[in-house]
């Protein structure tokens, strides 16, 4: 029996037009480094956005890549972020805020994780006027853990916090690879792969998840089916 669902936010509940992607690419290229926002969602979505950084240009450079240019891109695409978040108004991804009320009404926790900082998170949250304990049961991000994703940390962080004590009890939904990889690294009963953001059923696929839904209406059906 399903207790807690984590859902990650940009691309699965959120839609903030892929806005951090586009902007990571952006901040990439300034550097000089020629490369498609394919590549940029391939190897760094749903991570925590340094070491996104990271892997993209080590995907790009085929090694290991010096402090100093990560530390510049980060700093620059922190600021191109917070520029492009003022002029952003998300909105919730359809069916979001019923699959949560579905969920919370049968009494099954509703977490949101994110490879985004807390600041950052916590302003799109304001944005959509969601608020803690009254649209969804807790937040956690990439500031509260030492390893982000796919490391199952932030999960953990969820379970500890509700004394859920089996990750076969949990139920882990994202748009991306990453996310996929850290449900099963988690323990979940189920880690599930939507295709409302950043990488297709084909990529998802790669990770084996659990499932595949094109909707957060579909993955509701999906767990309330026997």
């Amino acid at each position: 029996m399903i207790e807690m669902v984590v859902f990650d936010m940009a691309g699965t509940t959120v839609d903030e037009q892929n806005v951090v992607y586009k902007t990571l690419h952006k901040a990439i290229e300034k550097e000089g480094y020629e490369l498609s926002l394919d590549t940029v969602l391939k190897h760094g979505a749903g991570k925590e956005k340094r070491q996104a950084i990271i892997d993209i240009l080590e995907h790009l450079e085929g090694g290991t890549i010096h402090r100093i240019t990560i530390d510049l891109i980060f700093q620059n695409f922190e600021k191109m972020l917070d520029e492009a978040y003022a002029k952003l108004t998300p909105l919730p991804m359809a069916g979001a805020e019923k699959a949560f009320s579905k969920l919370r009404g049968e009494g099954i926790k509703v977490v949101l994780n994110t490879g985004y900082k807390r600041s950052v998170a916590e302003h799109l949250l304001g944005q959509l006027d969601w608020e803690e304990g009254q649209h969804f049961d807790l937040l956690v991000t990439a500031s509260e853990v030492t390893r982000s994703r796919p490391e199952p940390d932030m999960i953990y962080v969820a379970m500890d916090h509700f004394g859920i004590k089996n990750a076969l009890n949990i139920a882990k939904v994202g748009d991306s690879t990453v996310d996929i990889e850290e449900g099963r690294n988690a323990g979940c009963g189920m880690f599930v792969g939507i295709t409302t953001g950043a990488q297709d059923a084909v990529t998802l696929q790669t990770a084996h998840p659990t499932d595949i839904v094109t909707s957060l209406e579909e993955f509701v059906r999906l767990l309330k089916t026997p």
